[in-house]
Parts: structure tokens; C-alpha cells; sequence
């Protein structure tokens, strides 16, 4: 409870007002101009944005909020870790969503950039109510945690069906009340169509992956909850997390098929987590261990991924 008594609207104003910064500097400046991001500038993106996070947990943040004590950057950070790690399954999907829609490449930034923007402002609000939630019904830490099972071992033993993303329910109710061109006028998400104002294909994409983000939120932030229930960890950790989605999908969408394991990696991690709500009253894992346990299982899955791979084109 200290933390929550410590930091206050300031912080939460000053955190917000710096990430608008960032990502109108990144949109104005660097990505002005529509191109098609290589992986060299992903991957120093996604460093650039993993820095950042480590620098807040481990010195803005304390040399800003007073007490701010090791526990809580611990908490970030673990928290960023998970956040970052069930993100990477959102990161494939929106690759099946861009190659199902023919996304020309130079305007996929766009699409995941204001799909942040709009994710930013769903988290943010799913957050606010869960730690309410459960700071008013301690008894929704278990569910959530029984949740987080429930979903963890279904993403293990259940095999995945190529969805088609046609048949979203936002992308039909968005067709039948909206107007959809079916060319692409640029990186607009609106143009002319018979006269009348329409939304574009790329508008189209933008509420899928923005659709897409509030079903994995589902499973996310529940997960942190385990890690800590201070609403200002659990919102940066999971800002944080989000700016690296972009650069991160870059990254990795190239090279979907050397993380055939990861899947089953991040289904025990909710396994995890989610047995670690449960048990919470009855064991007491700390923070530290928990990180560690995620970070070799996401580690020891790409791995085992990446040799499977060898393996098979030697």
C-alpha cells in the first residue's frame, strides 16, 4: 500500500504526457514517411525500447517516486517480462492479419502504431477496473488465477484452426455499418467511395488488431496481477511492453517458423502464473524466482525452437 499512497496523479500525468512524446516523435519524425521497416531498424528499435523500460525500472522511476524500494522494481520488471513474453503470440496473429489483408509492407507501422494508441487506452481502463476489483473482492485474485489455468492448458492441448479473420464479429459489424473500399488509397484509413466517405482496407486491419489486442489483454493483464496489484506497475510495465509490440513484430514475424515451441512455452508460463494465484494464501513464490522461472521458459522454448529448425534444414 505504500506505493499506492506515494506515487501520485503527477506521476501517472507525467508518464503519459512522456509516452504522447515518444510515439508523436516517432511518428513525426522517424516514420514521417511511409517505408517498409528492415530488420536491422526493428531489432534496434526493439533495444531501444527495452532500454528505456529497464532504465525506468531500475532508475527513473526511483529517483522519481519517493521510497521507491527494489520489491517494486523487481515487480516492473518481472511484470514487463510476462507482458512482453504473451505479447510475442499476439505478434503472430497480426502477421496472419496483414498477410490475409495483402498489407503492403511500407504501411504496416501505421496500422500498429495507432493500434497501440488504441490498446494504451483499452488496457489502461481494464487495469483501473481489475485493481479495483480485486482490491474490493480478494477472492477474484483465485478466479482469475483458475482462469489463467483454464486458458493456459486449453492453448496446450487444443489444436489451433486457421481462423478466418473475414469472420471476426468486429470486421462484419464494421462492414455492415460502415462502408469498406476494397483498394487501398495510401496509408489513409479513410477515402471516396461513390461520393460517400469509406473506410479503407487498412481501417479494416486497424480494428481487427485493435480486437485481436483486447482478446489477448484477456489473458495478459490478468497475469500480473500475480506479480503485483499496484496500479501504476501493472499500467507501465504493460505500456512499456506494448511500445516494444511494433518493433518486436518486425522482428519476428520474418521468422515465424523457428519459434514452432513457443506456443507451448507460454501456455506453461499462464500455467504458471495462474497456479501462482491459486495458490497464493497457501505458497508464497517471490517475485524474483517467478521472473526467473518465465525468463527459462521463454528462453528454453525459443531454443529448443530455433534447433528443431537446424535440424530439419541440414
Amino acid at each position: 500500500m505504500i506505493a499506492l499512497i506515494l506515487i501520485t496523479p503527477w506521476h501517472w500525468a507525467g508518464f503519459i504526457v512522456c509516452v504522447l512524446v515518444f510515439l508523436a516523435f516517432d511518428l513525426g519524425v522517424f516514420h514521417r514517411q511511409a517505408h517498409v521497416v528492415g530488420f536491422k531498424e526493428a531489432l534496434a528499435w526493439t533495444g531501444v525500447w527495452f532500454t528505456l523500460a529497464m532504465l525506468f525500472g531500475l532508475v527513473i522511476a526511483p529517483a522519481l517516486v519517493h521510497d521507491w524500494q527494489l520489491k517494486q522494481t523487481v515487480e516492473f520488471i518481472t511484470g514487463y517480462v510476462i507482458e512482453l513474453s504473451l505479447s510475442m503470440d499476439n505478434v503472430f496473429v497480426i502477421a496472419i492479419i496483414f498477410a490475409h489483408f495483402a498489407i503492403p509492407d511500407r504501411h504496416q507501422h501505421r496500422v500498429l502504431f495507432w493500434g497501440i494508441l488504441g490498446a494504451l487506452i483499452m488496457r489502461g481502463l481494464m487495469i483501473w477496473l481489475g485493481v479495483e476489483l480485486i482490491h474490493r473482492f480478494e477472492w477474484l485474485l483465485i478466479a482469475l488465477g483458475a482462469f489463467l489455468v483454464f486458458s493456459g492448458l486449453k492453448m496446450l492441448f487444443t489444436r489451433e484452426k486457421e481462423s478466418d479473420p473475414e469472420k471476426n464479429i468486429a470486421v462484419r459489424l464494421t462492414r455492415k455499418f460502415f462502408p469498406v473500399s476494397t483498394e487501398f488509397d495510401g496509408q489513409k484509413f479513410f477515402t471516396k467511395l461513390n461520393g460517400r466517405q469509406a473506410l479503407t482496407p487498412l481501417a479494416l486491419v486497424l480494428v481487427l488488431v485493435e480486437t485481436t489486442d483486447l482478446i489477448f489483454a484477456l489473458d495478459s493483464i490478468p497475469a500480473i496481477f500475480a506479480v503485483t496489484r499496484d496500479a501504476f506497475i501493472v499500467f507501465t510495465s504493460n505500456v512499456f511492453a506494448i511500445l516494444g509490440l511494433r518493433s518486436l513484430y518486425f522482428v519476428l514475424a520474418g521468422a515465424i517458423q523457428y519459434f514452432r515451441y513457443l506456443k507451448i512455452g507460454l501456455s506453461i508460463v499462464l500455467v504458471f502464473i495462474g497456479l501462482k494465484m491459486v495458490l497464493l494464501k497457501y505458497v508464497s513464490i517471490p517475485t524474483a524466482l517467478s521472473l526467473g522461472v518465465v525468463v527459462l521458459i521463454i528462453a528454453g522454448s525459443i531454443l529448443l525452437s530455433v534447433k528443431a529448425t537446424r535440424r530439419e534444414n541440414v
